[in-house]
């Protein structure tokens, strides 16, 4: 793999040992100044990174056999420095000429293999960056602080103050109403210059909600401070493993901070409190507990509130609307809205794509509204669902929303699954993430994705992720029962312990529902009611139980195209009844997200229908070792599979090769994963091949030249792939090769594969490194469409803060 190629922690240790050689003899060899000034002058240069990856090295247990050469001889050069230092003049007089060679061609060697053969800065980066996705291997939930808005005003003083508040209490409440922005206050205080420089690292961020899993909650602390985590018995079993926190984090300054806790929680937030020094907890919440002390969050002042509602009515950085025409209407709007950051966003974000006539007409009603001046947040936020002309389809995408549970990351996939069947929307996901982006303009969804590469096949959205207020979310879910249950277009279910919701208990006849989302907490029993929903083309089910059985009424959803089941507990899941679906002639995706693999294969699939399959930090553990699934049969149609995050993949299924009918393959972020399966040539119809940041892939197999349909190939940040294949030419429709990041480390003297000459159709190479552009150049002339582009480098881990 790439990371053997690195200076190890052997590299690290003989290089320091010349290194101290040269700074206690180097005065005593005055015949070879010359050489020895060189030899310090590029060893001083190099010794505080060498130190570094010696260090990482260590930690990464990275073998040594790459570099064993170098150690020879800087070993060889340690022992000859001794020799320059001896006072036996006829030594140095003599052999004066040979030790000068031989010292300079050890410079000359250190300096090339610091320069050329290792590319030093770039392997340290690599070494951290390599010691950083080890300690994050089990990707699970983690608690680092979400990034504020990028537009923020009328918190100056509140933040001084908060934070001088803080200094002086080990527990504090920040209050005020919902919508008031108590978290944006948060995430701001969290990039203070002053909390970064006390706190560190030791910032833990935890929503907890109106329904908290204790269990959960601990679980995840445990796991970001790098403690064992074990499964709990009980609320009280998770409490005493608590006490296990201050051991890993030690003295050091923390700081946890417990969003949106709600009232009769008290005795929660006692169960974090630590009797140590320099630990602080902060608590934002809508209602002050008399038993904390507490810091109370004013509204916005009129000036700051205008500023707000005026930004978030903006389009391409102006108004429609000339500001003395605005100002005529702002102050009864600001004031009717009760100064609440969230309605002046929401209700200003509304103005948004609208002609100058429909923000005039919606300025004059509102500024007359009675409701719109009793200071009602929620009636506030429901005006800004006017929408008018194409953009009543957006309520709808809005309403969907609620399908997912409180405060929790949406993933971009699973709504992109879910609209490609309920409203015909694009396949490949663009217009999926338009709507949302005409969402997040309008502030009724935050949007969050990563950065794409700007190409024909970059469309990949498995990282993306959507989150959503509180105060919002319970409207989607109001404005979606507005009807008799009979005829609601979707059915949202919040069942906690084993109690239903009234209204659903008296369901008469089938419901009409063509979206269904459950959510259950850890409690429920699985014990379902029966549920009549014979149109339903889309099946949501959030749970948190170890062990979740599938609703017995599936099978009869005859109309059922896509089910996303997701476990929002911290340890994977087993899912049970999973073959009910196998009856579904329609169902066309399934998405998996922290289920155990295994548990599928119990009894016979056959998913005749299926196109696309998505997995989402599962674990296979032995899943495929023994199966003997005749994947003609049973999967006669999978075109797509996506397989993410999921640790414990180390080798691929043998039948995924008989998947012939499969056009996408992307695996990512799967750091165990060490090999392609043998006979991948068979997937003849295989256009996508994604295979990113499966940092232990050694090579790419020869046999992937049969891929004759390839058109896009994605090898960034595998670490292990230091060589293309060398009939890669073969590949004659490849349009596209996306190879950046630090870890692909091609051998520079090598060169690429001379077949590389035969990719007449490769449109598009996307790299982060100018040495690897330059590989491209010796064939630009024969690849007369290719264009190598150069991206920013980046090291980011942001991808693996995956909240639960």
């Amino acid at each position: 793999m790439a990371v053997e190629l690195l200076a190890g922690a052997a590299l690290g240790g003989v290089f320091n040992i010349l290194h101290d050689a040269v700074k206690k003899y180097g005065r005593k060899a005055v015949n070879f100044n010359s050489a020895f000034k060189r030899l310090k002058r590029n060893l001083d240069k190099f010794a505080p990174v060498m130190e570094e990856i010696r260090k990482a090295s260590e930690e990464l247990d990275l073998p040594k056999e790459e570099t064993k050469s170098l150690i020879d001889q800087i070993k060889k050069g340690e022992k000859l420095i001794s020799k320059c230092s001896t006072n036996n003049w006829f030594l140095r007089i003599f052999k004066g000429f040979k030790y000068y060679d031989e010292l300079t061609k050890l410079n000359d060697a250190i300096v090339t293999f610091i320069k050329v053969d290792v590319n030093l800065q770039t392997r340290r980066d690599v070494l951290r960056l390599s010691k950083a996705m080890q300690k994050k291997k089990e990707t699970r939930p983690s608690y680092s602080v979400p990034k504020p808005p990028d537009f923020i005003v009328g918190f100056d003083v509140a933040l001084k103050e908060l934070k001088t508040k803080l200094w002086e209490e080990s527990l504090l409440l920040l209050t005020a109403p919902g919508g008031c922005g108590k978290t944006t206050l948060v995430k701001v205080l969290c990039q203070d210059g002053e909390i970064k420089d006390k706190f560190g690292d030791n910032i833990f961020f935890a929503t907890i909600s109106n329904a908290p899993n204790l269990k959960v909650i601990v679980q995840t602390l445990l796991n970001h401070a790098g403690a064992q985590v074990p499964e709990f018995q009980s609320d009280e079993d998770a409490v005493n493993h608590l006490q296990e926190l201050p051991k890993r984090i030690g003295l050091n300054p923390t700081l946890l901070i417990l969003d949106d806790v709600w009232p009769g929680s008290e005795t929660l937030l006692e169960k974090f409190k630590f009797h140590m020094p320099n630990f602080k907890i902060l608590v934002t919440t809508r209602t002050a507990f008399t038993r904390f002390s507490s810091y109370e969050l004013k509204p916005l002042d009129a000036k700051d509130a205008k500023t707000l509602f005026r930004h978030s009515t903006l389009q391409g950085g102006s108004s429609c609307i000339p500001d003395d025409i605005l100002d005529e209407y702002i102050d009864k709007i600001v004031e009717g809205c009760g100064k609440f950051p969230l309605a002046l966003e929401v209700l200003g974000g509304s103005f948004r794509g609208q002609s100058v006539e429909v923000q005039l007409s919606r300025l004059r009603k509102w500024s007359i509204d009675e409701i719109m001046f009793n200071n009602d947040l929620r009636k506030c936020l429901q005006r800004s669902l006017e929408f008018s002309g194409h953009e009543v389809k957006f309520k709808k995408f809005f309403m969907d929303l609620g399908s997912f549970p409180e405060d929790r990351r949406t993933y971009t996939a699973a709504l992109i699954d879910m609209w490609a069947e309920l409203y015909d929307l694009g396949e490949d996901g663009v217009d999926a993430i338009a709507t949302l982006e005409e969402l997040n303009n309008r502030h009724l969804a935050s949007l969050v994705m990563t950065k794409k590469d700007a190409s024909k096949f970059s469309w990949y959205y498995n990282e993306d992720f959507v989150t959503q207020h509180d105060h919002l979310r319970e409207i989607a879910i109001s404005e979606s029962r507005q009807e008799p249950i009979e005829e609601m277009e979707r059915l949202i279910l919040e069942i906690r312990k084993n109690e239903l919701p009234s209204w659903y208990t008296k369901q008469k006849q089938p419901t009409n529902a063509r979206l269904i989302s459950i959510s259950t907490d850890e409690l429920f029993s699985s014990s379902w009611c029966n549920i009549q929903a014979p149109n339903v083309e889309v099946l949501v089910l959030n749970f948190q139980s170890k062990i979740y059985s599938l609703p017995e009424f599936v099978e009869k959803m005859d109309k059922l195209k896509a089910v996303i089941i997701t476990n929002n507990g911290f340890f994977h899941a087993e899912l049970i009844n999973f073959q009910l679906l196998k009856s579904l002639s329609n169902l066309k995706r399934i998405r998996l997200e922290k289920v155990s693999i295994p548990s599928l294969f119990k009894a016979p699939i056959w998913l005749r229908s299926l196109k696309k399959l998505s997995l989402f930090m599962c674990s296979f553990g032995q899943a495929f070792g023994n199966s003997t699934m005749k994947v003609k049969d049973a999967l006669p149609n999978l075109m797509e599979i996506n397989i993410d995050y999921c640790n414990d993949l180390v080798e691929l299924p043998a039948w995924l090769c008989d998947v012939i009918l499969l056009e996408k393959l992307s695996i990512t972020n799967c750091h165990h994963l060490s090999a392609l399966p043998k006979g991948i040539e068979m997937l003849e119809n295989l256009e996508v091949l994604r295979l990113r940041s499966c940092t232990e892939l050694s090579e790419l197999p020869d046999s992937i030249k049969s891929l004759q349909k390839l058109r896009f190939l994605d090898i960034s940040d595998c670490l292990g792939i230091r060589n293309l294949p060398k009939d890669i030419g073969e590949l004659r429709n490849l349009e596209e090769l996306h190879m950046k990041g630090y870890l692909l480390n091609l051998n520079l003297r090598n060169g690429l594969p001379q077949s590389t000459e035969k990719l007449k159709q490769l449109k598009l190479v996307i790299c982060d490194d100018e040495e690897r552009a330059k590989l491209w150049e010796p064939f630009k002339e024969v690849l007369n469409n290719l264009k190598v582009r150069i991206v920013e480098k980046e090291i980011s881990l942001s991808w693996l803060e995956l909240k639960s």
